[in-house]
């Protein structure tokens, strides 16, 4: 039998297909074990009955519209195993009842926001107030709080409190939001399209922004960034001083009223929590985000590709060769350079059409290895990305070749 955790999961691909049955044959254990008096048998059966009988009309007749139907109902669903999953937590005893928070307390407003499942509209009117309070160092640990608990928990009520927080007062305050908003929809992209709520939302709050669309790609950049970024352990484990952490750091860190006791903070910060934003940096390419703020802007695709190379990740570099080529002929001027920098390199020259050129590049790096081994441990798993790119099969191979001595 699956655990609660594989449960959910399978849920979620299911739902993302549109496969409500499927959802639903899941979640009839879960009201049975919540009692006959649970709050969702009504739910449960006019979704099923919707389902029935959507599915009995598409056979029968291909009217315009249905497809919005469904997606509709698969929004619904979504709802309520988001519901149903919440009470099963609790009476599993996997979250914690909690029974609200001390507003002056930071260890407080961490633990509840934290790890409450059933806020109530008391909780976000005192959030959005906090966002535009003179000091704004709770809610900057609530909105933090709050999007790690989101992750686990879905709240479409809690996540449109948060792109409310685009126009606070405070612009760290307002960054941070749109942060962990963006954040949160590379992390629910598959369920996204079912919730056109938070879509709308968040496009008429960037639209209200100066330059909104421009400086939710600032942020963005700066989000990527952060994946491999370590000035919180390095700054809470005394590596580094605060005069030497970026300036938007230190605001931050000022911010939040908690810079003497920010060991705490970060050990409340899991160590996962790298590879969780890596994770995202790697399927944001192919999420609905980057189709709303990069597809199809040449300078925002150029300002992320960029950033991407920064961190070291070369996943867009293969849909932007030029950008890329520009990027590697820094490093190479730079001197002191690796034969993966020239493997690089090669790859956007070749990616353009230029073979000589790559070729040339190719055996700079195939001279700086030992051993014809240690290149093609290289350059090899590149191949098949080529290959998806428009270069010939033929020509990789016979580029191997020449390259063996």
């Amino acid at each position: 039998m699956q655990s609660l955790d594989e449960q959910i999961n399978t849920i979620e691909r299911a739902l993302g297909e549109c496969m409500i049955e499927h959802a639903l044959v899941i979640v009839r254990p879960w009201l049975n074990e919540l009692g006959l008096d649970n709050p969702y048998e009504d739910a449960y059966r006019t979704i099923r009955a919707r389902y029935h009988d959507l599915f009995v009309k598409w056979l029968n007749v291909d009217e315009p519209g249905m497809a919005d139907e469904l997606g509709k109902l698969t929004g619904d669903t979504y709802q309520l195993v988001d519901a149903l999953y919440a009470d099963l937590r609790l009476k599993r005893g996997l979250s914690p009842r909690m029974h609200g928070f001390s507003p002056d307390s930071p260890q407080s407003v961490i633990q509840y926001f934290s790890n409450c499942i059933r806020m109530t509209p008391e909780d976000f009117q005192w959030l959005r107030s906090a966002m535009n309070a003179e000091n704004t160092g709770m809610a900057l640990l609530a909105i933090t709080a709050l999007t790690r608990n989101l992750r686990e928990c879905f709240s479409q009520d809690a996540i449109l409190t948060l792109i409310d927080g685009f126009d606070s007062s405070n612009d760290i305050v307002a960054d941070q939001c749109l942060a962990n908003v963006m954040t949160l929809l590379i992390h629910y992209d598959i369920r996204m399209d079912f919730f056109p709520q938070i879509q709308d939302a968040f496009a008429a709050a960037l639209n209200e922004m100066n330059d909104g669309a421009n400086h939710a790609v600032e942020v963005l950049c700066a989000l990527v960034k952060s994946s491999k970024a370590n000035w919180l352990e390095e700054y809470a484990t005394g590596e580094r001083a605060m005069m030497d952490l970026p300036v938007e750091m230190q605001k931050l860190i000022n911010a939040t009223g908690i810079k003497n006791d920010l060991t705490t903070f970060y050990n409340w910060v899991p160590k996962s929590e790298a590879e969780y934003m890596s994770g995202l940096v790697a399927i944001l390419p192919q999420t609905g985000l980057y189709d709303i703020l990069i597809r199809g802007n040449d300078v925002y695709e150029r300002a992320l590709t960029i950033t991407y190379l920064t961190i070291g990740n070369r996943d867009l570099m293969w849909d932007f060769p030029k950008v890329g080529e520009e990027w590697y002929v820094n490093i190479l001027r730079r001197g002191a350079n690796e034969p993966a920098d020239y493997i690089n390199y090669g790859h956007c020259m070749l990616l353009q059409g230029d073979r000589m050129m790559a070729m040339e590049f190719y055996r700079q790096a195939r001279q700086m290895y030992k051993t014809a081994k240690e290149f093609y441990n290289v350059f090899r798993p590149d191949r098949r990305v080529l290959i998806e790119h428009g270069v010939p099969v033929e020509f990789v191979y016979m580029l191997e070749d020449n390259l063996l001595n």
